[in-house]
């Protein structure tokens, strides 16, 4: 079976990837490395910045990163690629509220990048949905109680041991195909 390190705490990414990449015969290992992470406009900009410090921290061994940007385009795209933070700071009523009378539609945008010795590969895929009128689900952080997508929060599913989308529309399907014949 072939494997690579991904470095993340977070359980909802890591069961994504593995809904792909088992489709793949490919094994998901897990790694938490703490770095700072930057905050910017531009979303691939973080990841790349992740992926070579945890690159690094991982004694320069192949790994691959994630990291999810949020957009509400009623908000002009707010909070873009700094929802990490403002995850912290809020709450899924604060972004009700944020929303009120507007447009609740919400993209985020999952970019995933590998790193080796020879190359780094980005993949990146935006997502639609909505933001719910109320909070729904224990897990995950705040947004995860209100982002929507096919009548279910992503708390909803996280719950519920399942994932937001099938594994053939993640962008780790992308990653996962191109990983199988990288190895």
């Amino acid at each position: 079976m072939n494997k690579f390190l991904f470095s993340t705490g977070n359980q909802r990414k890591i069961t994504e990837a593995r809904a792909a990449c088992d489709l793949f015969d490919i094994e998901v290992v897990p790694i938490k490395l703490d770095f700072d992470e930057i905050q910017s406009h531009d979303p691939i900009n973080i990841t790349l910045r992740k992926v070579e410090d945890a690159y690094s921290l991982a004694g320069n061994t192949a790994i691959v990163v994630a990291d999810t940007s949020w957009s509400i385009p009623s908000l002009n795209g707010f909070p873009g690629g700094y929802m990490k933070d403002v995850a912290e700071w809020f709450t899924p009523e604060d972004f009700i509220k944020l929303i009120a009378d507007k447009d609740t539609t919400i993209i985020f945008r999952e970019s995933i990048v590998y790193k080796d010795e020879n190359e780094v590969k980005v993949f990146s895929k935006e997502y639609t949905g909505n933001i719910a009128s109320s909070s729904r689900g224990s897990s995950g952080n705040s947004f995860d109680k209100v982002a929507e997508f096919d009548g279910r929060t992503f708390a909803e599913s996280q719950d519920n041991n399942q994932t937001s989308h099938k594994p053939e529309d993640f962008v780790w399907y992308e990653f996962a195909q191109w990983y199988s014949q990288k190895v």
